[in-house]
This record gives structure tokens, C-alpha cells and sequence, in this order.
């Protein structure tokens, strides 16, 4: 659920050098052992988990994290060259909106399958809207809306009666067995938003509320939308997009594209792009009180990104713009997008694919995110 608001690799161990001695003039030798320690470290489950060393990046998102007065989740990855980095990734959160993810790439399933059309009909009754963000709650009812009009109302905006609507439409049970289909572990979406259960709930669902999940699943599920991977149960399929495949993801991407939320991933990226081909992000966001998590794959022009960042148990729980855990994850995005892309993002490249399909080949680079496993 989220609140309405305002809009408003160079070697690791020579850039941590340079980059320790600059911010704190740390002695050289101690530079050097720390960030050879950092470097070797992998530590699942109690910190932080680098799979290739970039000791510079590592040291700085530690900083920024340790300083955020809440904890923090974080799963990324360069598609094209397989650097990634985490803060515990596979820590089970709150996904607060950000669960809606898995309810767009159910519905894109649904579409290819013939079982759902865009243009569907589907009408919104007295007693349908819940509150929290949206505009739908605000609307007179009965309304007549396209299954298209309410997802885009889903991720736009974060929607909360079109993201009940959309569950209605493509089932609660498919969207977790869809969840299950990718091979996801830790994410479940629990119930409709704001409506009473109507079946038993899992032990944990008073804990987790709408959605629980990982840093390191949702941009699993993001990096399925973007490279359009909708044929495949498990690992991605090589080979070309279909016509029929890369129409619905083009429809996805514009939601994800048109993002209202833009206060934490985006915050300090839109300068970077300095193109008219529309914004270099493609996100969904999530709030509660206590928590801020946005999910994104961020166009490089060093090549794409999935951002995948949650701040929780926040001490700071007002819904400004300022928002202590926004500003942390706008950090933490700005501080992997100047590693691994310093010559910025360029939103062209955010079509279906993320133009990782090689020319002539028909053939994908290798993936940024293994299966998850326990």
C-alpha cells in the first residue's frame, strides 16, 4: 500500500584505495587490507554478498547503509557483464506495492496465453474502492475499464482498488502459482488489498501484510519483464522475441516507464539521461510507514541494470518526499549506476529485451541473476 505524495570496473582494490584515502585519508596499507578483505568476503545471510569483486562499490554502499537509520535490502546486477551486489538479498521483506510486479507479469502470461486480452472489460462496482494510493477511490461507480486501463492504474499509480480489480481478473492462486513457476522461494502475494481474506491465511501473513519477498526474487521478476522472458519456466530461453511476445512487453515497459513515484531509484538518475526517448527507468515502487523499496532496471549506457532496494524498520515513517529511506535507496541506485554506467543512462535502449539479444545470433548474454536457492 502506498500513500499519495507530490511529485516533485576498474580493479576493485585500486578504486577502494583511491576512493578510501579521498573520503577519510585512510593510511595506505590499511586501504589496501581492507579492501582485499572486502573483496574475498562472501557473507549470504549475514551482511553483504558480492559474486564479483568491486570492492570501491562495496565500500561505498556499506557506508550509505550503515548511516540509514533502518535496515536495508539490496539486489543488483549489470545484465550484460554479470557484476552484481547485495546487502542481504535473500532477507525476507515486506514488499509493500512492489508485490504488484508479480500480479503485471501473471496478467502478461494471461494475454499471451489467450486467456486475457488488454481490452477486456471490467467494471468497477459501489463498495470495490479501498484506500490509500490511487484515483480510482475517488471516481463515481459504476465504471467500465479495460483489464489494460487497470494495470496501468496498478503500476502508474499504485492503484490499490485497480490492483484488487486486476487479482480478480487473473486470480489470486495464478498469481502464486506463477511465483512458484519462476522458481521463486520467499515471495508470496497473501490477499487483496484493504478486503477481508477469503480463505486462511498463512501463519506469516500478519507480518508480511499484502506481500512478502527478497531483494534479490523481485529483480528476478523485473528482469523477466524487461529481457521479456514469458515462454520459460526456471532459466531464460535463448533466442529471438517473438512478434506477438514483444507486444505485450512493450506494453508492460510503458507502465513500468511512466512510473509516477520517481523520489527514490530515479531521484538523482534523470539527470543522467540526457536524451528525449523518454526516461531511462522502469520501475514499481512500494511504502508503508516504516518501509520504501523500488524496483528497477535502469538503462546504462554501459549496458542495463536491476536495481532491487528495500529499506525497512525505518526510524523516519512520514510520507514526504524527503523521506529518509527514499533518500537512501535514491543513494544506494545513484552509487551502482556511477559504477558500473559513468557515462550515464539513455532511455532508447528500454525496449523489450533490453537489447541484450545479439545481432545475427538470436542467442542472450549470460544472465545477471542465478535461480534463487535456500
Amino acid at each position: 500500500m502506498q500513500k499519495m505524495r507530490v511529485r516533485r570496473v576498474v580493479p576493485g582494490i585500486v578504486l577502494a584505495v583511491v576512493w578510501l584515502m579521498a573520503e577519510g585519508g585512510v593510511a595506505w596499507a590499511q586501504a589496501v587490507g581492507a579492501a582485499k578483505a572486502a573483496s574475498a568476503q562472501v557473507a549470504v545471510g549475514s551482511g553483504l554478498e558480492m559474486q564479483s569483486a568491486d570492492a570501491a562499490l562495496e565500500a561505498r554502499l556499506r557506508e550509505i547503509a550503515k548511516a540509514h537509520h533502518g535496515k536495508v535490502a539490496l539486489y543488483a546486477t549489470q545484465l550484460n557483464t554479470g557484476l552484481s551486489v547485495g546487502i542481504d538479498a535473500d532477507a525476507v521483506v515486506q514488499t509493500a506495492s512492489v508485490i504488484k510486479l508479480t500480479i503485471l507479469f501473471e496478467a502478461m502470461e494471461q494475454v499471451r496465453a489467450g486467456k486475457a486480452h488488454w481490452d477486456d472489460s471490467i467494471q468497477l462496482e459501489p463498495g470495490d474502492a479501498v484506500s490509500g494510493s490511487g484515483i480510482l477511490l475517488f471516481l463515481d461507480a459504476p465504471q467500465t475499464l479495460t483489464l489494460k486501463d487497470v494495470l496501468t492504474l496498478m503500476i502508474v499509480m499504485s492503484d490499490n482498488t485497480a490492483a484488487n480489480l486486476a487479482i480478480d481478473k487473473i486470480g489470486l492462486d495464478a498469481v502464486n502459482e506463477r511465483i512458484a513457476w519462476m522458481g521463486l522461494k520467499d515471495t508470496h502475494l497473501y490477499k487483496k488489498i484493504g478486503k477481508p481474506a477469503t480463505e486462511p491465511m498463512p501463519s506469516d501473513q500478519e507480518k508480511y501484510g499484502l506481500g512478502k519477498s527478497t531483494a534479490r526474487e523481485m529483480a528476478r521478476v523485473m528482469e523477466r519483464i524487461g529481457r521479456c522472458e514469458l515462454e520459460k519456466q526456471g532459466e531464460s530461453a535463448a533466442g529471438p522475441i517473438s512478434v506477438s511476445d514483444r507486444a505485450i512487453c512493450v506494453v508492460a515497459m510503458n507502465m513500468l516507464r511512466n512510473q509516477f513515484y520517481r523520489d527514490t531509484i530515479p531521484r538523482y538518475l534523470e539527470k543522467l539521461d540526457k536524451t528525449e526517448t523518454g526516461s531511462g527507468t522502469a520501475s514499481k515502487t512500494g511504502s508503508l510507514n516504516a518501509v520504501r523499496a523500488d524496483v528497477a532496471i535502469v538503462a546504462g549506457k554501459k549496458g542495463p541494470m536491476v536495481l532491487s532496494i528495500f529499506t525497512y524498520e525505518n526510524t523516519d515513517t512520514g510520507w514526504t518526499a524527503d523521506n529518509e529511506g527514499e533518500l537512501a535507496i535514491a543513494m544506494l541506485a545513484r552509487a551502482i549506476v556511477e559504477a558500473w554506467s559513468p557515462e550515464g543512462i539513455d532511455g532508447k535502449t528500454l525496449t523489450p529485451g533490453l537489447e541484450l539479444e545479439m545481432k545475427g545470433t538470436g542467442t542472450v548474454s549470460p544472465k545477471g541473476i542465478p535461480a534463487a536457492s535456500n
